[in-house]
């Protein structure tokens, strides 16, 4: 029998930060739009659909949240062609420092197409805790994902 493993993003970064502050930078999209999307239909809260905006892509997303565990985990369900789930997790490992951990899974594509959406999905995920890490704990907007595809290079031999 063979084992095969489920396709999936995984990254993960160390916030110094307590917690309840970096849940709460996922749950909020006051903070979030600080260091990812540009604009939000609303909190997070399990049942809801939200939309997510980035506005200078004129890209938006919608996304279901699926569950919410205070402190703990986020897992949502994300419309970016095909559907696939995020969980966003949260391990305190001091009163002020917390270790975040972003899979993503459920892909449906195959071969050069999935190794594309992994490597698309882990530069992505990854952009975001370095943004997030730069914003909470030195309260710095790096505009990583607003920089991440420049206009100028697109428009010149494309």
């Amino acid at each position: 029998m063979e084992n095969k493993e489920i396709p999936r993003v995984e990254c993960q970064m160390m916030i110094r930060k307590p917690v309840s502050q970096v849940f709460q930078a996922f749950i909020d999209p006051a903070i979030t739009t600080n260091f990812w999307f540009t604009k939000s239909s609303g909190n997070l809260e399990v049942g809801k659909t939200v939309k997510w905006e980035w506005e200078m892509y004129n890209v938006s997303s919608d996304v279901l949240v699926k569950e919410i565990i205070p402190d703990k985990k986020i897992s949502i369900e994300w419309d970016n062609t095909p559907v696939t789930t995020v969980d966003f997790e949260f391990t305190a490992l001091t009163d002020d420092t917390t270790y975040v951990v972003i899979k993503n899974y459920g892909f449906h594509q195959t071969g050069d197409d999935l190794i594309r959406a992994i490597n698309d999905n882990t530069g992505g995920f990854t952009t975001v805790l370095d943004g997030l890490k730069a914003y909470l704990e030195y309260n710095i907007k790096l505009n990583l994902i607003a920089d991440k595809f420049s206009k100028e290079l697109s428009n010149h031999g494309q």
